[in-house]
């Protein structure tokens, strides 16, 4: 098979971690006889720096003419520290996901035999924690009106769904958690937000068109919680944007690493591929960040955009291989750089 992806790197650690995500696609294009091509894209700070726009029109038209997205991350101090700054890193994720209509971001949560001590859980708490987190991410308060009134001493963000859009992520929950456990949480504010109302009363007429699923529903502080307290309950969680924001990265502590975790972005066109870290600028150009959630990000790569599963699968293979032989940097207590844990995986596969 021919593959073309379209390759961002982004900022801060984003072009070491998919630099290895590279050498690993490499890898398994050479062992099962996949021809492969990449073209880079200027995405987030660096794309602000040379183009003045966080996701300029020549990524987008990149990213539009490829069969996948291999990201990295975006986010610079310089902006973070600038509440005046007109144009952000982040405006550049937020615009890929609206231009690719990427509306449903998945996050699995696994934990590895050889890490279940790196959690700050407690070990028969995760150990075989596995579930899905579906997150909308094209909608709600991200993406609705915000701004400020009364001299800039108001402030406000809309969060607003319709009906379309609520429908469309709840029926791909569904549909995953039919080829999972058949079990789907659906988290919302219900108690009090007149958005969440409107995504529960959905669900519910969606339930019957899917009898084999058992469904719950968890406002979003419980949610939080039961992540901590129980999180082998967990089978499919779903959920609207602010919140999969916020309790997938609680998730991540989980498996041990925020590290470990890569996501799919999926949608109308294009899918992407990222790990969930961001871009840690205090570690770029050091050597030292995880790239596993990167690689494990081209492992849902082959599986979510070419439905390559074998090739997923060597993927995971060697990186449980190199976590079982301790070739770990140094967020889970190894000595490996970046680059070396990278080497050994490609080689490994």
């Amino acid at each position: 098979m021919r593959l073309k992806i379209a390759k961002l790197p982004g900022d801060g650690i984003g072009p070491e971690v998919v630099d290895q995500a590279v050498k690993v696609v490499d890898a398994v294009c050479a062992r099962f006889g996949h021809e492969v091509s990449y073209t880079y894209g200027y995405v987030g700070a660096c794309a602000i720096d040379r183009f003045g726009d966080a996701y300029p029109a020549e990524t987008h038209a990149l990213c539009m003419e490829s069969d996948a997205v291999l990201f990295g991350a975006v986010g610079d101090p310089k902006y973070d520290n600038d509440p005046t700054a007109k144009v952000r890193p982040e405006q550049g994720l937020l615009a890929i996901r609206k231009q690719l209509g990427l509306y449903a971001n998945l996050r699995p949560v696994e934990t590895f035999k050889s890490l279940v001590d790196k959690s700050p859980l407690k070990t028969e708490l995760v150990d075989g924690a596995d579930f899905l987190c579906i997150r909308e991410l094209t909608g709600g308060m991200y993406f609705g009106e915000k701004g400020r009134k009364d001299n800039g001493n108001t402030a406000y963000d809309t969060n607003i769904y319709s009906r379309a859009e609520v429908e469309r992520i709840l029926k791909l929950a569904f549909e995953y958690a039919g080829r999972r456990r058949k079990h789907l949480t659906v988290v919302d504010k219900a108690n009090v937000l007149e958005s969440s109302r409107l995504w529960r009363q959905i669900a519910q007429e969606m339930e019957p068109a899917y009898p084999d699923i058992q469904v719950d529903y968890m406002f979003v502080d419980n949610a939080a919680m039961q992540l901590i307290r129980w999180p082998k309950f967990f089978d499919v969680l779903v959920t609207e944007n602010t919140f999969g924001d916020i309790l997938t990265d609680e998730a991540s502590c989980i498996s041990g690493s925020m590290g470990l975790l890569a996501s799919a972005s999926v949608g109308e066109h294009t899918s992407l591929f990222e790990p969930i870290h961001g871009s840690y600028p205090q570690a770029a150009g050091k050597n030292i960040a995880n790239p596993v959630a990167a690689i494990l990000s081209a492992a849902m790569m082959f599986e979510y955009a070419f439905g390559l599963m074998d090739e997923g699968k060597a993927i995971r293979e060697a990186v449980a291989a190199s976590l079982e032989a301790g070739v770990t940097t140094e967020d889970l207590g190894g000595s490996y750089s970046t680059s070396a844990v990278g080497d050994w995986i490609a080689s490994k596969i």
